[in-house]
């Protein structure tokens, strides 16, 4: 069983889904011009392959970004861009800058705004897409590349089509930051801004950030066409999901050699493994809507999201959410609603509805079983044992009641794995009593252990997550164009389970002021 601290390649590599390498570009130079249409564009080498504009105008409308007045770096992920083949200098690049702010197009990209449904809510929302993402192509490295807040589409639906400074700093962070901590995501190469006022609930700035992903492709995708009643286009984008990611689909034996029934359960399985992994650090997404769901079981579109301060099941991030649909506790439930509605959408190219509901059946397996091995070793426990739920049970409980701070409880229990110190342990809790008690049980379990908990719970329990107040502080600083806060985060976070010695503010406990920080669905 996977730790908890990642999956395989899915969570570690960009490209955990595909069978193509990175491409080695490291000595090339950026921005080269050539000609495009009559237009100058930049090129950075990379070759582009657009199997999804390829699939014809049902699925998307072509249209190219509009410009960011006078544009400027914010943040730059370094890794992203040598995962891509990028140069190292090419955060140096004026060229690239104006490129991934929609003012010049890139060498071989066709730009498309992907149109797709969902429910919203648990409401059906009828047609959706991308309202403020253009999907640039996809690179023969097997990645697609995609500029959100380049401006007003078809699917735009009244709106802008832009992001503000504020949300694109949230985003570009928690792409990186998922990423450091081994949990499966679209990735962000990085931001740029402008000082172009947008009106949001006050008047902001303009930002684009740069996506990177094997897919974007959404459960809203499939619903969009099901919902029209379009069985060949439906039955094209399921093809080609399985044809460039599930692959194996097509030789399984399971439900008679039904491809479509496969590529259900596969979805079914990853996303699965996803929310045990949101669950075990403590990470909630805020709007589980069915177009923010990832056919690749990526942690995809970071809005109102948070990390638990104190842990509570019932928390709920998204103040959009007066319902507290999404509630950090019910995401469990959600993703499986969701996937429901991604069965009946197959469902036309499935044939039986017993057959759907069959390859659905894995979720109820696959989660519990994957939260627990993640929460096993999040206690330092290599080998299951059978009273180890009912510890599990026992300290959730224990941190639910007095909603204990989810990531410093870990990590202080972590050390007390290593030195049996348990006095910054106690200090969390009110009830000590209780605490004791479950201590004794805790360090019984450990005496059948190795000795190697503490190494495994010091590289599974992070020290750094991206917490609400952090963010705030770094996006406070870039509106003033001190862009150091997002740089200091993005290093902390890429390596959340080092200790990183003088950083100790960042690990703390979030100051008073940070409850009152709203997310709501516009950031």
């Amino acid at each position: 069983m996977a730790q908890a601290n990642g999956l395989s390649t899915e969570g570690k590599s960009l490209i955990g889904t595909g069978d193509r390498p990175l491409r080695d570009n490291q000595s090339m130079s950026v921005a080269t011009e050539v000609s495009l249409d009559g237009k100058t564009a930049v090129d950075t080498g990379l070759g582009w392959v657009n199997r999804y504009a390829a699939l014809g105008p049902a699925f998307h409308t072509a249209l190219p970004p509009q410009p960011l007045p006078a544009p400027y770096w914010v943040g730059q992920s370094r890794a992203v861009g040598r995962a891509l083949g990028l140069p190292e200098d090419w955060t140096d690049s004026e060229d690239l800058l104006r490129a991934l702010s929609g003012n010049r197009p890139l060498a071989g990209s066709q730009s498309v705004a992907t149109v797709y449904s969902g429910h919203q809510f648990g409401v059906w929302a009828g047609q959706l897409g991308d309202g403020r993402a253009l999907l640039l192509g996809e690179t023969d490295g097997g990645l697609e590349i995609q500029l959100k807040g380049a401006g007003r589409t078809p699917y735009s639906r009244m709106g802008d089509g832009r992001a503000v400074l504020r949300s694109s700093i949230r985003e570009f962070l928690c792409s990186e930051a998922m990423q450091g901590l081994g949990i499966p995501t679209t990735r962000a190469l990085s931001v740029t801004g402008s000082d172009a006022p947008i009106r949001r609930e006050t008047i902001e700035t303009a930002a684009v950030v740069t996506r990177v992903a094997p897919s974007f492709i959404r459960f809203g995708h499939f619903e969009h066409f099901a919902a029209k009643d379009q069985p060949e286009e439906l039955r094209r984008l399921a093809d080609f999901v399985i044809d460039c990611y599930y692959p194996a689909c097509r030789t399984s034996d399971r439900f008679a050699g039904n491809a479509y029934a496969a590529l259900l359960e596969a979805v079914s399985e990853r996303t699965a493994t996803l929310l045990a992994q949101w669950q075990a650090v403590g990470f909630c997404h805020g709007v589980m809507n069915t177009d923010n769901m990832s056919i690749l079981g990526l942690t995809l579109d970071y809005g109102p999201f948070q990390f638990l301060d104190g842990y509570d099941p019932a928390h709920i991030c998204n103040h959009s959410d007066t319902q507290g649909r999404y509630a950090y506790g019910r995401q469990p439930n959600i993703a499986y609603w969701n996937l429901y509605a991604l069965g009946q959408a197959l469902l036309p190219l499935i044939g039986e509805q017993e057959l759907a509901l069959a390859a659905l059946e894995s979720y109820k397996t696959v989660f519990p079983a994957e939260l627990e091995a993640r929460l096993r070793a999040k206690l330092g426990l290599q080998q299951a044992e059978a009273g180890d739920r009912a510890l599990i049970e026992g300290i959730l409980k224990l941190l639910a009641q007095e909603h204990v701070d989810h990531t410093i409880f870990w990590r202080r229990l972590s050390h007390y794995a290593a030195d049996s110190q348990a006095t910054p342990v106690h200090d969390l809790f009110l009830d000590r009593v209780a605490l004791d008690e479950w201590l004794r049980l805790y360090d019984a379990r450990l005496a059948r252990e190795d000795g190697k908990a503490a190494t495994l719970m010091l590289g599974t329990n992070p020290k750094f997550v991206l917490r609400n107040h952090l963010g705030e502080l770094a996006i406070r600083q870039a509106r003033d164009k001190d862009f150091s806060g997002v740089a200091k985060l993005l290093a902390l976070l890429e390596t959340p389970y080092d200790e990183h010695p003088g950083h100790e503010a960042e690990a703390g406990f979030p100051p008073d002021w940070a409850s009152s920080i709203e997310i709501s669905c516009s950031s």
